[in-house]
């Protein structure tokens, strides 16, 4: 069974697969106070709960985006699974040509989402992340990973809104009955669920204006739903997508299944510009 591990700034999604089959899906919340062992024993009550035994995970493949937790995941797969973790890291093969001016800055969860897309929905291809931050990624038609867009997350915003009004409160995200609120919250859930859902819309049509129009535009992450409820933007919500991603990852560079789709345009133009 292969771990799949996506440490976020949030929260922690973790994916047990055996073979292709996703047969666990657990998460917990960031903390970088928290050491290899206290993880450790969760994850390994987590699985069990979920009827996985440590000892049958004999892989694990992770992204990171918190430098602080990246050594503390990777020994505690060493001490509680007996595994040395796969860091999807610059040194990783991953098949995708990045076009960036520093590809070293693009986060691995963006590489590994974009791997993902490529494989299942082919390209171009815009991934919308609902994270602590609202993260647009975009790949271009011949499989090259472009850049993207970067907005502040609705749980970020919404947060800050509380934490720097005086009247201002917590509300539910979920979309109010109507745009013009007349009430607090439901002022507040306007703004925020329907604005970042016009927010979506826009910057995907600026998007397609420079992809085509015919870009498939992917959603993942924890709000994604509910923002797909107010944009028709979206061919598909995929909430695995970086899990997925890190299977194929970790399967291409271990030897144990074909090249992705990503690598297979890398190999396809490497052999035209030798031509």
């Amino acid at each position: 069974m292969l771990l799949a591990v996506d440490v976020g700034n949030s929260m922690i999604n973790l994916g047990v697969f055996e073979d292709e089959n996703l047969v666990a899906n657990l998460r917990v919340s960031t903390d970088a106070r928290r050491s290899a062992d206290e993880y450790g024993l969760t994850l390994r009550d987590l699985l069990a709960l979920n009827g996985v035994e440590a000892s049958r995970i004999t892989g694990v493949c992770m992204c990171s985006v918190v430098p602080p937790l990246t050594g503390v995941f990777e020994e505690l797969c060493e001490t509680y699974f007996k595994v040395k973790p796969l860091t999807v890291t610059a040194g990783v093969r991953t098949g995708l040509q990045i076009s960036y001016d520093n590809p070293r800055d693009v986060g691995a969860d963006r590489i590994v989402d974009a791997v993902a897309a490529i494989e299942l929905y082919g390209q171009p291809t815009i991934i919308v992340d609902f994270g602590t931050a609202t993260v647009f990624d975009a790949v271009s038609r011949d499989g090259v990973y472009l850049g993207g867009a970067i907005a502040p997350g609705i749980n970020v915003a919404a947060e800050a809104l509380f934490l720097n009004t005086s009247q201002l409160r917590r509300v539910e995200l979920v979309a109010p009955k109507s745009a013009i609120g007349q009430n607090t919250s439901a002022a507040l859930q306007a703004g925020l669920v329907l604005g970042y859902a016009d927010l979506v819309t826009g910057l995907v049509g600026r998007f397609k204006s420079e992809l085509g129009q015919d870009a498939k535009v992917i959603g993942t992450g924890g709000l994604a739903n509910i923002i797909s409820k107010e944009s028709d933007v979206f061919d598909a919500i995929n909430q695995d997508l970086t899990l997925i991603g890190l299977r194929l990852i970790y399967n291409m560079n271990k030897g144990k299944g074909p090249l992705t789709k990503a690598a297979q345009l890398e190999e396809t133009r490497g052999r035209t510009a030798s031509e």
